[in-house]
């Protein structure tokens, strides 16, 4: 009773016989327990794009909605002043819209438990068909990922692969130890350890740390030597990370003249074969 009392809820007691303990009749529970900095964190809130792919982006914005009316109107004035200054956009520069044409059967065959025929495209454009169990959606950057059982074996398919997807009446029962999140995590570390780190050192233009740091990340960028380190001419030495030479080669093209590899040195070598060959190409046209 005092536990009760502590967190506000009005609670009287009559002594004597037929006494007792009740609860005040005109009480009933409200969201006034909102504190300010509470209400404001709430409504930063913006609706993720893979909700709004999976199609309940309308119905938590109506959940929102009916929560803002019931604050109080001190509250409402913290709503509207998070609102106009905090706008979180988690969308990527330049990522267009991931065509997920199945993700509502998916998403029903999952609520459902019952097994999905499933035809997608494997590596290479190889198309493989087969009866799977699901067991999670997960979004990664935007990026909506299958969890299925096949057999014994627990795989991810990324669900822009899927081709076909249709949901059997037939059931199947979740293995009792599997957790989500868990498993999501185990599995990113495990792929991300296989990729191959493949180091390039370059010679950066002046200017152009910005843009690098923009296109790979602070993950894939290691200034080599001291931060803002540079040489007579403005040209910065920095350190990539690529999964391997040719994705290197890809990615370093695009800048031309702006990057200088300087290691290794295969990789600059075929950065010379390629250019030739383009340069020849278009002489020849």
């Amino acid at each position: 009773m005092t536990a009760l009392s502590t967190a506000g809820i009005p609670i009287y007691t009559d002594r004597g016989p037929g006494g007792g303990i009740a609860l005040l009749d005109s009480y009933h529970t409200t969201l006034t327990g909102l504190s300010e900095e509470e209400a404001a964190a709430l409504f930063m809130l913006s609706i993720p794009a893979p909700l709004e792919a999976l199609g309940v982006g309308r119905k938590l914005r109506a959940a929102l909605l009916k929560l803002s009316a019931a604050l109080p109107e001190s509250r409402r004035v913290t709503e509207s002043h998070a609102r106009q200054r905090i706008h979180l956009d988690s969308v990527p520069w330049h990522q267009g819209e991931q065509f997920v044409p199945f993700l509502a059967v998916l998403q029903q065959a999952l609520w459902q438990d019952c097994r999905l025929d499933l035809a997608y495209e494997a590596s290479f454009g190889a198309q493989i068909r087969a009866i799977v169990e699901p067991l999670g959606l997960v979004a990664k950057a935007n990026t909506w990922y299958l969890v299925y059982r096949r057999e014994t074996a627990f795989k991810v398919l990324e669900v822009e692969r899927v081709l076909q997807a249709a949901m059997l009446s037939d059931r199947f029962h979740r293995p009792m130890d599997f957790e989500l999140v868990e498993f999501w995590h185990r599995w990113t570390e495990e792929n991300e350890a296989i990729h191959t780190r493949y180091p390039v050192l370059v010679r950066a233009a002046p200017d152009l740390s910005a843009q690098l740091k923009q296109s790979w990340g602070e993950n894939m960028l290691e200034w080599a030597g001291q931060a803002g380190e540079v040489d007579d001419f403005g040209w910065s030495t920095i350190r990539l990370v690529f999964e391997s030479l040719d994705a290197a080669r890809g990615r370093l093209l695009a800048f031309g003249r702006a990057v200088e590899v300087l290691e290794p040195l295969p990789l600059r070598k075929s950065l010379v074969d390629f250019a030739e060959q383009i340069a020849d190409f278009y002489r020849g046209k």
